[in-house]
């Protein structure tokens, strides 16, 4: 049965994983201000973080969850996240955005072994409709792009991991969205510091501390009107539309993601930029629209 407010939340959701299009946008003027390298990913985890630890406390002293307790999903979502802005320092951006976003294969599959749920063909037109028009726009010199060095399999297992995550939110049982994000932000930055130790050669030279004091404010508005409240709704939808509607909608970060560096810079917005956003688009609403007739297995006694 749909939630009852099914068509509200897909909206919310499209329009969270949009803003997370324009995430490069950030990214760079955080590297204008010294944070190069895998230092503003870094920087962005640890203020969340900070944010929202005396809520946390709070929520702690009233004998309530706060998200310490969810440490595998915590490293799951945070940790896919952070694979998949690293990886962009170890392959091509073109390359991590498709490798990661083969996401919403991933997480049918684990829906199917995991939670052990029948799909329909509703699912599989819709899911191939997004990944195809995913290929058309970013697959210009092969058809697929298999993994060739460290960054790519990072972007890979990095959708595989957040796909994970995001089965593990159909399942948890928690007082709220706070303990969710609080873990994502968290364990997140916990994986990103230690992955920074195996990837130091890659993150870049340490910025100076005036860097970071100089970009203090930046990335304190930058979580408090974008991050936080955007991870809010992406993190907070699958434990009400289920994980595989999802995954499907997140792809709108791609299309906001390609308009808006042609707008802004001088990336192309050609046919195949058209074609393959559209059927990005068609995917997403026909999977919101068309009722689900996924069935969960039932067990045998």
């Amino acid at each position: 049965m749909r939630h009852p407010h099914h068509y509200k939340i897909s909206i919310a959701l499209a329009i969270a994983a949009g803003a997370w299009g324009i995430y490069w946008l950030p990214q760079r003027i955080l590297e204008d201000g010294g944070l190069t390298g895998g230092w503003g990913t870094i920087s962005q985890m640890v203020i969340g973080f900070l944010l929202l630890l005396p809520i946390a406390i709070w929520r702690a002293v009233k004998g309530k969850n706060t998200g310490f307790e969810l440490p595998f999903t915590g490293l799951l979502l945070g940790g896919g996240f952070v694979c998949y802005a690293l990886s962009f320092l170890l392959t091509d951006v073109v390359r991590a955005l498709i490798l990661f976003y083969m996401s919403p294969i991933w997480t049918t599959i684990f829906e199917t072994l995991f939670l052990k749920k029948r799909h329909g063909w509703e699912r599989v037109f819709t899911l191939s409709l997004a990944i195809g028009g995913l290929w058309i726009v970013f697959s210009k010199n092969t058809i697929f792009p298999l993994p060739q060095n460290a960054g790519d399999f990072i972007a890979l297992a990095g959708g595989a991991i957040f796909a994970g995550g995001m089965i593990r939110l159909e399942v948890i049982k928690t007082d709220g969205v706070f303990p969710i994000i609080f873990s994502f932000f968290f364990y997140g930055a916990l994986f990103n510091i230690v992955a920074g130790f195996f990837l130091a050669d890659y993150l870049g030279q340490l910025p100076l501390f005036k860097a970071f004091i100089s970009m203090s404010i930046f990335l304190v508005i930058l979580s408090v009107f974008y991050f936080i409240p955007s991870g809010i709704i992406i993190l907070w939808a699958p434990t009400q539309l289920g994980a595989g509607l999802c995954s499907i909608l997140f792809l709108n970060e791609i299309l906001v993601g390609v308009i808006s560096s042609s707008i802004l810079t001088d990336e192309p917005f050609g046919w195949r930029e058209i074609i393959g956003s559209s059927m990005i688009i068609i995917g997403g609403i026909l999977a919101v629209v068309i009722p689900s007739k996924t069935k969960v297995k039932s067990k045998s006694n």
